[in-house]
């Protein structure tokens, strides 16, 4: 096992952790603050655990947990007491664990004494840090490093691995009496009166330590995140509604979207990417940052931007069988976990997704739609043509995956678990796979690059792209359709055949436009069905298929993206009643996951258990579930701009009052209410027509675009 390879699902976190996040740091704890060692909480910074242990102790007693006051993403607070003092049978010591997560950690303890008399006692902070790599612990293998080394300072402790280069830094103000491994205070907490100490975890990263992003020197509201996070509140769009599940989830997603972006410190004036989920995902992955970034554009747009800038930069300019990178191919996932001679967990940048490329060409043509300036999408030809260049070469005619070697991930695409792709029997299938999914993905990338040749007057290859878009869309309905069962196979094996399960991922391929309409509605249907819709959304495989398993990762459960994009499908081809039971079933889910999708749950029927049944391990938050309640708005408007063609396509569907403010559209703020009298649209940019209806479910060829 390697650090793409791991097969197996991650040990699960339970429900009674806290996880906070702030871009690619985050913190799993106990409710009472404490980070207990042995399994996976730790406070992670840039894919290393930077602390392994951090447990308070009052007089050598653990904190008893009263309630955790949930603050934002990247903070929260741990109310607890701690054991009665001597003579007395109720504790009078309250325990106020104020946290913040960013680039380290910031805590302020407060011991608040409720009694009469004054409180003599010990305060200790055991501390340990494994410098482990987030991959090691994901798969439950860390290694021993030997040469962790624990030093004392006059403000606390200095805990260093040489071979790795890794460590963190701990002080605290007052100072305590620092011996390895502990924190120690003497205090006398004053009759009705408090105590308080502020310790700071700072990052020690090849060497080099920086500071803990809420540093205990400057005032909480001047640190980046915070002013990071009021730029978010302020710049991007916020979209309000009486439906009280909607307002809801759309709230928390949208403030879970802004804690998982990301900034590089070495573009300081590019927008940000975003991590794909905590706890296992907190960095840039190539299909999820693509398809976040896409869902969220009615909310914001410069994650888009800056995430295919970023991709951009990373894209692939050599042949390498080991991280499978390959000329103009866009990265999987990019890591920055420990290096060591003796471990292949830290890999960099690895590259093995069959659906990530085609993905960057459509993301860069929907961002044309939506009017996003003629420079950034200039900036980024040369990068969408690579990409088209890679895929060129590597579809015949289908596009398809097979790894270079057996540290690659068998399945490529959005199923990536080893079990993920299988036929109706539940045989697995063999590689080389050519996905329904990542054809529609294909096509929908040829057509972006034909209407930008259309754009720029070039006719030749207008007509070259939109051919091979045709072409493409005719061969797959013929091969991948299964007139017998009604719907379209999963993919293609390696030997040309229909891989024939009952899956999700046809719902894609109504998304992309590459399904005939005579057969949408069959494949609406299939979609629908009981074998199929669980009441909170639809599987990922059918229960009737040989290989299902609802408390599975890929094999029967529900996920929230896959669903938000079905339901975009659905409504495109004008199968609207079953885009809303798509829609208001995650509602319905969302409530009881606290207005927060998961990333994915179990794939129960609603008629068996009445409430949705939590998958142990899924990550949480997690971007592309974030994204997709704004997704679910979007389909419901019946939304699609094409500012290019001076055009904006807007038809409700059933919804209740709802206002979007600030909607970000070809440079200008647009609102759009809707409510008992119809939709009223304001701030449209000059030149731009309003359609009240919906757009068809074909692309037409460019020239033909009326």
């Amino acid at each position: 096992m390697d650090a793409w390879t791991f097969e197996g699902q991650p040990g699960a976190l339970g429900d009674t952790t806290v996880t906070l996040v702030e871009g690619g740091s985050f913190c799993v704890s106990a409710r009472n603050g404490d980070i207990v060692q042995g399994g996976a909480q730790g406070v992670y910074h840039a894919d290393t655990r930077l602390l392994s242990r951090w447990e308070l102790r009052v007089d050598d007693c653990p904190i008893e947990a009263l309630r955790v006051i949930a603050g934002e993403p990247y903070h929260a607070t741990f109310l607890g007491r701690a054991c009665p003092r001597p003579g007395r049978v109720e504790s009078t010591l309250l325990v106020i664990r104020d946290r913040y997560v960013g680039g380290g950690l910031r805590e302020d303890l407060t011991l608040r004494n409720l009694a009469d008399e004054p409180a003599g006692c010990v305060v200790d902070i055991q501390v340990a840090s494994d410098v482990a790599g987030l991959f090691e612990v994901k798969s439950g293998r860390v290694q021993h490093v030997a040469d962790v080394e624990v030093t004392t300072d006059g403000s606390g402790l200095l805990i260093v691995s040489a071979t790795r280069r890794r460590g963190t830094r701990i002080v605290a103000e007052p100072a305590p009496f620092a011996v390895p491994g502990k924190l120690i205070f003497r205090v006398v907490v004053p009759a009705r009166g408090e105590w308080a100490v502020s310790l700071q975890v700072n990052p020690i990263l090849e060497g080099e330590e920086s500071p803990a992003w809420f540093s205990t020197h400057h005032p909480l509201e001047y640190a980046e995140p915070a002013r990071r996070r009021a730029d978010w509140d302020r710049l991007s769009s916020t979209i309000t509604t009486s439906n009280r599940a909607f307002s809801q989830v759309l709230n928390r997603s949208r403030e879970d979207l802004g804690a998982l972006r990301m900034f590089d410190p070495s573009m300081p004036d590019e927008p940000p990417t975003i991590a794909a989920g905590a706890p296992w995902f907190m960095t840039l992955f190539g299909r999820d940052s693509l398809l976040t970034s896409w869902m969220a554009l009615p909310l914001d747009q410069s994650l888009a931007i800056g995430t295919l800038h970023r991709l951009a930069r990373l894209q692939g300019t050599v042949d390498d069988p080991l991280t499978e990178e390959e000329p103009g191919r866009i990265l999987h996932e990019l890591r920055f976990g420990p290096q060591c001679a003796d471990s292949s967990y830290g890999g960099r940048a690895y590259y093995g997704s069959v659906d990530s490329t085609p993905l960057f060409v459509m993301l860069l043509g929907e961002l044309r739609r939506w009017g996003v300036h003629e420079e950034v999408v200039e900036q980024l030809m040369p990068y969408a043509d690579a990409a088209l260049g890679w895929i060129r070469r590597s579809a015949d005619p289908f596009l398809s995956y097979q790894r270079n070697s057996d540290q690659g991930l068998i399945n490529q695409g959005w199923k990536d678990s080893f079990d993920a792709i299988n036929f109706a029997d539940g045989t697995l299938a063999r590689a080389p796979i050519a996905l329904a999914e990542v054809q529609g993905y294909v096509y929908a990338a040829y057509v972006v690059r034909a209407y930008f040749a259309h754009h720029v007057g070039d006719s030749a290859m207008e007509e070259q792209w939109f051919t091979r878009a045709t072409q493409l869309r005719e061969e797959f309905n013929e091969r991948f359709w299964l007139p017998d069962r009604g719907y379209y196979a999963i993919g293609l094996d390696g030997a040309g055949r229909p891989i024939d399960s009952l899956a999700s991922n046809m719902g894609h391929c109504l998304w992309t436009g590459i399904v005939d309409e005579d057969k949408a509605p069959s494949v609406a249907e299939r979609l629908l069905s009981p074998e199929m819709f669980t009441g909170y959304g639809v599987r990922t495989l059918a229960s009737d298929m040989g290989a299902y398993n609802p408390m599975s990762y890929h094999n029967g459960s529900v996920w929230p993206h896959d669903n938000a994009l079905i339901a975009a499908g659905l409504m495109r081809y004008g199968f609207a009643k079953e885009a809303q039971r798509i829609v208001y079933g995650l509602l319905d889910a969302a409530e009881v996951f606290g207005w927060r999708l998961p990333e994915l749950f179990c794939g129960f029927d609603r008629a068996e258990f009445a409430w949705p049944v939590p998958y142990p391990t899924s990550s949480s938050p997690q971007a592309w579930a974030a994204a997709s309640p704004i997704q679910l708005v979007r389909t419901l408007l019946r939304l699609e701009p094409c500012i290019p063609y001076g055009r904006v396509w807007l038809d409700p569907v059933e919804l209740e009052s709802l206002r979007i403010t600030g909607l970000p559209l070809a440079g200008s703020r647009v609102t759009i209410d809707v409510g008992d009298e119809g939709v009223a649209v304001a701030g449209l940019p000059e030149g731009i027509a309003l359609i009240n209806e919906p757009r068809g479910p074909t692309t037409p060829a460019p020239s033909q675009v009326r």
